[in-house]
């Protein structure tokens, strides 16, 4: 009943400032048009007697001006004549009884010599006047007043807003007895059925949900019990997945364990995690805003790990609609959903992305790590805009962890080289950890970087740094040797300054077991279709356009492969999923330009009327859109020229839970480490990556499978809540007056 009482309350309220807008706007209108009318005609009479009255005036003849007031002078249209001293000569007899000593238009005409106007109280009667000055030879000698009568303008006022309350009452009624019925119908029986279908469920008999006549109004509520079932199931499926580990007497890590693990190590301390690319960025599209997933092998690999453990993750919103989605702080719940983290926006100005992002970090250290022949560029303006943005998201992280007792702070990248001991030396307290996504290089190569000595000491404020491979942490170590004054402790992998100790260790990153929640239901014909395709075998690649990648070369290595082994023209389709990335550097758009270059090279050669060898997409996709190119793939290609890891090759081995694909794998990136049964490959040697393609489409059935399970199996073990685990376990494993010592 109080819900029946609400919503006709606000079906009232509704129409009442409908009606009312609507009722004013139609009084203002009504009254504009009686203004205007009492104008039109003030003026017509005005004028029709100025040329009259004016020479009389100007001689003084008051009687000349009395016979002319009585030919025009009617009721509703009193007429009055005064002298250059504001004096009444004449007045029509309806006027003279309700005329005021002293008429501010009269007196406002004489001494502008212009036309006045407005509405007046003659005595408890609402008049319009209109005050005109008499000329005589441009001087005034006089002013004609025409006073009209107002009155009627308050009663059509007053008569409107009678109308529309008898509209409104007569609307109300109609609502109310519609909205009893639609509330009967449409609400209440509907909850009478869900409320008893509920009970039959705590009572433990289980039974299907009623019908209800409109699924749409109860739309949140099947939502919100679809979440909780959902929540359910994956705790179900979590506690079961537990029961059978302990019972098989495996570790595998889940994102349970880790949440249990948090909860367990870090009892309470705040977790914060520092990147660049923020895991979701909000954009404007056609109108509407956006939520955007960033093609970032980051953000793959810490979304998972920041749901599982919570806590705040500080980045640059870089969307242009980031702002209007998060608070005054640039603070929002994720996944907004299901919020189980704080994403905290860091805003940088454009100079400031400029040359902190595009410039220092990818014109300058980026090819400096990556050995892929393209000269880093190193500009001083550059690294002071990366001080400058390091500086800013010292003072962000400092702000969130202002009330935290140790907390735990996990740097990602290059973009933040000089962060860690602009944490620490205003924290000394926290343990901070900073992870190294790209490979590093020797220390001729990092030699050759102006700033050399500002970053490493900047990495070193950190009690701990990460790399992928222990071949990156040697060739770290190595380079401090050379650089700076520290002592290298081999044995332990450390790096020790004053009584400050810096761990360097291996942590191959990994990605979730779980590439998407619910994978869609496309089928390798529907693909096939949507492509407008037809392939007996499909390969795919899925990247950034940058040169680290090999693009060029693989597109070369399949145009290799098609002449080596004409049979297959027809038969093998290549898909590149290619997403734009960094498109205002120069090199990047070299690098664009050349890849749609040589894919026009090879299709213009190869191609017939019904096939083309190469399909080029080059546009974001979403996992869900990815997932499906993972699946159906006969073979995937990951032929980077050098990397960190490389996160697509295990996301598509996580995907083939059917044991199917082949993957091809360059011998350049970390993950070639772990995925020892992959086709691995030079991709610098066009006609080895040519070999490769030819032996996945030629490998049987049986070898697919064997070569996939155990690769599944090496990604299910060593999964990104693993990588997490261990990192967080060595760095909460760090004593904290070590933790606690800065560098003298």
């Amino acid at each position: 009943m109080k819900f029946t009482i609400r919503l006709v309350g606000a079906l009232w309220l509704a129409a009442l400032l409908v009606l009312g807008a609507f009722a004013v706007v139609q009084v203002r209108e009504e009254k504009a048009r009686l203004v205007v009318d009492l104008e039109r005609r003030a003026v017509l009479l005005g004028e029709g007697l100025r040329e009259a009255i004016e020479p009389q005036v100007a001689r003084g003849s008051t009687a000349g001006v009395e016979r002319i007031l009585k030919k025009l002078g009617k009721p509703q249209r009193g007429i009055a004549v005064y002298d250059r001293l504001a004096t009444l000569m004449v007045a029509t007899p309806d006027l003279t009884p309700i005329l005021p000593p002293a008429v501010p238009e009269v007196t406002e005409a004489l001494t502008g010599g212009e036309v006045h106007r407005g509405f007046r109280e003659f005595k408890g009667s609402r008049e319009y006047v209109y005050a005109a000055p008499l000329l005589r030879e441009d001087r005034p000698v006089g002013v004609l007043l025409v006073v009209l009568d107002a009155g009627h303008l308050v009663t059509a006022e007053w008569e409107l807003w009678r109308y529309n309350a008898v509209r409104f009452l007569v609307l109300a009624v109609v609502l109310t007895l519609i909205a009893l019925a639609v509330v009967r119908a449409s609400i209440t029986g509907p909850m009478a059925k869900l409320s008893a279908w509920t009970k039959e469920l705590r009572a433990g008999r289980p039974a299907p949900p009623p019908e209800v006549p409109d699924a749409n109004l109860f739309g949140p509520l099947a939502l919100e019990v679809s979440r909780l079932a959902g929540s359910f199931h994956k705790a179900q499926a979590a506690a079961e997945q537990e029961a059978a580990l302990r019972l098989a007497g495996e570790t595998i890590w889940t994102e349970e364990r880790l949440k249990q693990f948090v909860n367990l190590r870090l009892a309470g301390r705040s977790l914060v995690v520092v990147s660049n690319r923020e895991p979701v960025s909000h954009v404007r599209h056609g109108g509407r805003i956006q939520a955007h997933t960033p093609a970032s092998g980051l953000v793959t690999a810490m979304e998972p790990m920041m749901r599982a453990c919570g806590g705040v993750w500080v980045a640059h919103g870089s969307g242009d609609a980031d702002r209007e989605t998060a608070d005054d702080r640039g603070r929002l719940g994720l996944p907004e959903d299901d919020p189980r983290y704080t994403l905290r926006r860091v805003w940088l100005t454009k100079e400031q992305e400029q040359g902190y992002y595009y410039g220092f970090a990818n014109e300058g250290l980026w090819p400096l790590c990556h050995i892929v022949h393209t000269r880093p560029v190193f500009r001083p303006s550059d690294f002071a805009h990366y001080l400058e943005v390091n500086r800013k998201f010292a003072a962000t992280v400092l702000e969130e962890v202002e009330k935290e007792e140790s907390p735990l702070v996990l740097i990602q990248d290059y973009h933040f080289a000089l962060l860690p001991s602009l944490v620490k030396a205003e924290r000394p307290d926290a343990r901070v950890a900073i992870f190294w996504h790209i490979p590093w290089p020797n220390f001729e190569a990092f030699g050759i970087c102006p700033w050399q000595r500002e970053l490493l000491l900047g990495m070193l404020g950190a009690d701990l740094i990460g790399f992928h491979t222990q071949y990156h942490c040697n060739n770290f170590l190595e380079t401090v040797e050379r650089a700076i004054e520290a002592r290298i402790d081999w044995e332990h992998f450390s790096v020790l300054r004053g009584e400050h100790e810096t761990l360097v260790k291996p942590f191959p990153i990994s990605v979730a077991p779980e590439f998407v929640d619910e994978p869609p239901a496309t089928s390798r014909a529907g693909l096939l279709q949507e492509l407008g395709i037809s392939a007996e075998f499909l390969g795919v690649g899925v990247e950034r356009v940058d040169y680290t990648k090999g693009l060029p070369e693989r597109f070369r290595a399949l145009r290799w492969f098609f002449e080596r082994y004409p049979e297959y023209r027809e038969r093998v389709v290549f898909v590149q999923l290619a997403a734009p990335s960094r498109s205002t550097i120069p090199r990047y758009q070299e690098l664009q330009r050349e890849v749609e270059d040589t894919i026009r090279e090879v299709n213009q050669t190869l191609q017939t009327r019904s096939w083309r060898p190469i399909i080029y997409l080059n546009r974001h996709y979403e996992h869900r859109e990815i997932w499906t190119y993972y699946r159906h793939a006969d073979f995937c290609m990951v032929t980077s020229l050098h990397d960190g890891m490389n996160l697509v090759a295990k996301e598509f081995v996580s995907v083939r839970d059917d044991d199917d694909g082949v993957l091809i794998l360059s011998r350049f990136t970390g993950a070639a480490r772990e995925l020892r049964d992959a086709l691995l490959v030079n991709p610098y040697d066009i006609a080895e990556t040519a070999e490769a393609i030819r032996t996945a489409v030629e490998m049987a059935p049986e070898e697919r499978a064997a070569r996939m399970a155990r690769m599944r199996r090496t990604v299910r073990e060593h999964n990104i809540y693993q990588w997490a685990g261990l990192l967080l376990s060595e760095l909460t494993r760090i004593p904290l007056e070590v933790a606690g010592t800065r560098d003298a």
